[in-house]
């Protein structure tokens, strides 16, 4: 079985370098509208999201918790305003999802909104929202968002899963790196983030627990440690994980000595801000895939 140390210290050193580099979770405040002001929302919220899973799993060493509880009230009081800049991206585009998306992980942790609130049940009422033209993952996505914040789904997540790749479970060697993605992020909004191991169907658990671990060694020789990060992921967000030992190592091997993880090969060199951008997702999904880990590698052995 692979070695609980091993996958916490991967953990450990990804939150490190996080909190290290905390100022790279900015909004670019002065951006023309028309050229992608919420672009960087995605960070924020996906810090947001990863901060609530370690939360909840509640796994993590002190100091771990102690930097990530610093790292988010930093994106909250900070990056985000307080949630005004949430308000802000909401005024400019008023139909898009982006800022109900990232605000929901924070509000799940404690922070709110009250102007934002009103926003999201507001605009839940636009026809727009359910006529949004989106990929069907990010549906999927959407309708778990609508039911976590307690509102109905403007699109049945069952209706939503019967249109992603892996809910019509097509030939497995088909999987490109944009089709690992779509898997990955179905089952993350079925288990909402790992939360809960039985939202995927039975016959989707089945299929992928035959075809994982070969896409887990496919990702782990391309040393494309980002995919192979949110595989992982995957793996722990299933019924019975396999917590592959081989990948967990290769996973650990790329990861550099400040904690940092690279997205593909090796870490990309450069301007600071631009190497951020780079390496924060797979950072992240580090940590994300390591608390998961851990959770499961310790209920299995209390239950032995």
């Amino acid at each position: 079985m692979t070695s609980t140390r091993l996958i916490h210290n991967v953990g450990r050193g990804a939150v490190e370098w996080l909190y290290a580099h905390r100022d790279g979770f900015r909004l670019e405040r002065d951006a023309d509208p028309e050229t992608g002001f919420l672009d960087r929302f995605k960070p924020i919220g996906e810090l947001a999201m990863i901060g609530r899973v370690l939360f909840r799993e509640g796994v993590s060493g002190s100091r771990e918790t102690d930097l990530v509880r610093r790292l988010l009230d930093h994106a909250w009081r900070v990056a985000l305003d307080g949630g005004r800049m949430l308000i802000r991206g909401q005024r400019i585009e008023p139909l898009s999802p982006i800022p109900f998306e990232t605000y929901l992980p924070f509000r799940e942790l404690g922070y709110e909104s009250p102007e934002m609130e009103q926003w999201v049940r507001v605009s839940h009422r636009f026809g727009s929202r359910a006529a949004l033209e989106v990929l069907p993952v990010r549906r999927l996505g959407l309708s778990a968002c609508e039911r976590r914040f307690g509102l109905e789904p403007a699109v049945p997540e069952p209706q939503a899963l019967r249109r992603t790749w892996l809910g019509r479970t097509p030939e497995p060697w088909a999987v490109d790196t944009r089709v690992g993605y779509d898997i990955t992020h179905t089952v993350f909004h079925l288990t909402d983030w790992g939360e809960r191991p039985d939202g995927v169907p039975a016959g989707l658990a089945v299929y992928l627990d035959t075809w994982l671990p070969a896409w887990l060694d496919d990702w782990l020789d391309l040393r494309r440690w980002d995919l192979l990060g949110e595989l992982l992921v995957v793996d722990a967000c299933l019924p019975h994980p396999t917590l592959d030992e081989r990948a967990w190592e290769g996973l650990a091997a790329a990861q550099q000595p400040d904690g940092a993880m690279p997205a593909v090969h090796r870490m990309p060199e450069g301007d600071p801000g631009d190497v951020f951008d780079i390496v924060y997702h797979p950072t992240l999904i580090a940590a994300f895939a390591s608390v998961l880990a851990t959770s499961r590698v310790l209920t299995r052995m209390a239950a032995a």
